[in-house]
């Protein structure tokens, strides 16, 4: 008998009781983002590399909101374990969010944001202009396949995101896990987890846009994870702290 026909039909028990993703606060780089955009330029002005990346004020206004919710959960809740993407604006999120909570904390690439290749440092304006085949190309395929030279499709990432969780439930059975990544790996966290198809997933990309320090979590019932929040800002509103959602070149709707 194979192993899959030993199994046929028996319940699957996901090893994780909680998981959560936050996306980062507001960056320098959101911040030059939009004024790009509004300014109706090609080129977004970043000095630092997308790895580099600070938060700005605003950002870490949102990180502290954030401390605020999980010093506001119950100890039996909290999360036992973070895994950090490496780029700057998501590791200072998290070390303001987790100041003097007892989490194991650690850093994992496979968050990273979405390589954007030849299309960094670009408004959607300056990818109409200087690489209209590749607007072209992004416009017939689909966010969701598109993978421009250099860069990654929304698939690609997938491909390292089913790897950490399948190691974070390898390793870490009955663990309660944040994730602090970016808006494209919330999006797809959800994808994963909540066994969507690519449809289901674009429509919810058409309406939704995930907020700056924004939490989506998922808790374990009747052995599966099911969904609690979704890109929940409840926390920056008790601590009077700004909204943003400034969406990646990738994440606009064309």
């Amino acid at each position: 008998m194979r192993p899959d026909q030993k199994l046929a039909g028996a319940p699957i028990q996901d090893p994780l009781r909680w998981l959560a993703v936050v996306r980062h606060g507001q960056s320098t780089g959101n911040v030059a983002a939009e004024a790009a955009e509004a300014a109706g330029a090609e080129l977004i002005d970043i000095p630092e590399r997308d790895a580099d990346v600070p938060l700005s004020d605003t950002g870490r206004e949102q990180a502290t909101a954030l401390k605020g919710y999980f010093d506001r959960m119950l100890a039996d809740r909290r999360p036992t374990i973070a895994v950090l993407s490496p780029y700057l604006r998501a590791r200072e999120t998290a070390q303001i969010a987790l100041a003097d909570l007892p989490v194991q904390v650690r850093v994992d690439e496979r968050l990273r944001d979405r390589e954007l290749g030849v299309l960094d440092l670009l408004t959607a304006r300056g990818v109409a202009a200087r690489l209209p085949d590749e607007a072209r190309r992004r416009a017939r395929l689909g966010k969701f396949y598109y993978r421009p030279p250099g860069g990654e499709s929304w698939s690609d990432v997938l491909l390292r995101l089913r790897s950490l969780l399948r190691d974070l439930r390898a390793d870490q059975p009955d663990g309660r896990v944040v994730l602090f990544a970016h808006d494209a790996l919330v999006m797809l966290t959800r994808y994963l987890v909540e066994d969507l198809d690519e449809a289901a997933l674009m429509a919810i990309a058409r309406e939704v846009t995930i907020a700056n320090c924004s939490v989506s979590t998922w808790r374990r019932t009747e052995g599966k994870l099911m969904p609690e929040t979704f890109n929940d800002i409840r926390h920056l509103v008790v601590e009077d702290a700004p909204v943003t959602r400034q969406e990646a070149v990738d994440a606009r709707r064309h």
